[in-house]
């Protein structure tokens, strides 16, 4: 079953509106989607390496738009929207204490949040709400997410097809890993 996912993953990532599809996940995961833009990203570039940094690119652009889309629904629509996608995210509780502490600490939560499994549509939310300086919230965004999807592009770039092989021979293991991870950064959104 594993390996029957894998292989339409693999094809999904090399048909021809894979970018638009990346561009799609990429966007609203930074707002409202729980699944990460690497599980389209990953398998796109170890089918088609020459293409890995147009890949991070739209990765990187989608995903910045999405988190100002996020940020607006902090910033305008909170009690409607940003509210209830925190509330599933167990963070009911937090909301009120984060809003007071949250922008001393200035561009550090959009850092650690966009480089990391952190689920970045919480702090794209929570930057629009609690009125972290938009400049600093989108420069931001833009070298955290930067970093991220393209250090992601360039391992896969210089080191794709033993990384392809490995994750072929042990693909229970990366799925396994993979989901743990997911997990641990919603685990630390809704316990932290």
């Amino acid at each position: 079953m594993l390996t029957s996912l894998y292989r339409w993953t693999m094809s999904l990532a090399e048909h021809p509106r894979a970018l638009w599809a990346l561009a799609l996940i990429a966007f609203i995961e930074a707002s409202v989607f729980p699944i990460p833009p690497d599980v389209l990203m990953i398998p796109m570039i170890l089918a088609r390496p020459s293409r890995a940094w147009l890949i991070a690119g739209v990765a990187l652009v989608a995903s910045v738009l999405g988190g100002l889309l996020g940020y607006a629904i902090g910033a305008l629509f909170y009690e409607q929207l940003g509210r209830p996608i925190l509330e599933t995210m167990g963070k009911t509780d937090a909301i009120a204490e984060f809003n007071t502490r949250f922008n001393s600490f200035g561009f550090w939560p959009v850092l650690i949040a966009g480089m990391t499994p952190f689920p970045f549509k919480v702090i794209t939310i929570m930057s629009g709400w609690t009125g972290l300086p938009l400049v600093t919230f989108v420069v931001t965004s833009i070298i955290a997410r930067g970093v991220r999807f393209y250090l992601v592009a360039a391992l896969l770039w210089k080191y794709g097809p033993p990384i392809r092989d490995f994750i072929e021979r042990r693909l229970g293991l990366m799925i396994t890993l993979f989901l743990l991870i997911l997990l641990g950064g919603f685990f630390l959104v809704r316990y932290l």
